[in-house]
C-alpha cells in the first residue's frame, strides 16, 4: 500500500516507515467509512498502535480483534515453518508474555488461536463482529507504552 519513498535524513527508518503506514491505513479506513462502506478490515498493526485506535475511532462503530496464542510451542512452529523472516525465539517469548498479559482496550475482543485452523479463527471473528455490542462514546486514557509490544522498538525487549 505504501510506495517506495526516500527516508528523510536524521530519521529512524523503522519509525518513519511505521508512521507512514499507520497514517495511510487510518486515512484509507476513514475514507471508506465516509463513502458508506462498512465492515472495513485493517490488519497487522504494530501492537503499540492499537493503543491509538480508541482515540482515532472514537464516535465510530468499530471492533479490534486481538489474536493471541497460549501455546508458545505452536508459535515457535509457525515461526519455523515461515521459512524466511523473523526467527528470534527469545524475542518471541518476550512478545508472547507482553501481548498475552496486556489488558483489552475499549471495543477490543480477544481470540485465542491455540490449536485452531485459519477457518476456525475466521469463523470466530465473524461471530464476534456480528454479535459484539460496541461503545461509541466513552472516556479513554491511553495506557502506558510498556504494556505493548512494538516491532519498531523491539530492541528494547532484547
Amino acid at each position: 500500500m505504501v510506495p517506495e519513498f526516500g527516508i528523510p535524513e536524521n530519521v529512524d527508518e523503522g519509525v518513519f516507515e511505521e508512521q507512514v503506514c499507520w497514517e495511510c491505513c487510518v486515512a484509507q479506513m476513514m475514507k471508506f467509512h465516509e463513502m458508506g462502506i462498512k465492515n472495513i478490515i485493517g490488519s497487522d498493526f504494530d501492537d503499540l498502535r492499537t493503543a491509538d485506535i480508541p482515540d482515532v475511532f472514537k464516535g465510530y462503530n468499530y471492533i479490534t480483534i486481538k489474536l493471541t496464542c497460549n501455546d508458545l510451542s505452536q508459535l515457535h512452529n509457525q515461526m519455523k515453518n515461515r521459512k524466511n523472516g523473523l526467527l528470534d525465539y527469545e524475542l518471541q517469548r518476550k512478545c508472547f508474555d507482553k501481548i498475552n498479559k496486556r489488558p483489552l482496550l475499549i471495543n477490543e475482543v480477544e481470540i485465542d488461536i491455540t490449536n485452531k485452523t485459519s477457518q476456525q479463527v475466521l469463523d470466530e471473528a465473524v461471530k464476534i463482529i456480528d454479535n459484539t455490542e460496541t461503545l461509541i462514546e466513552y472516556s479513554y486514557q491511553k495506557p502506558k507504552k510498556d504494556l505493548f509490544y512494538s516491532w519498531v522498538f523491539s530492541n528494547r525487549l532484547r
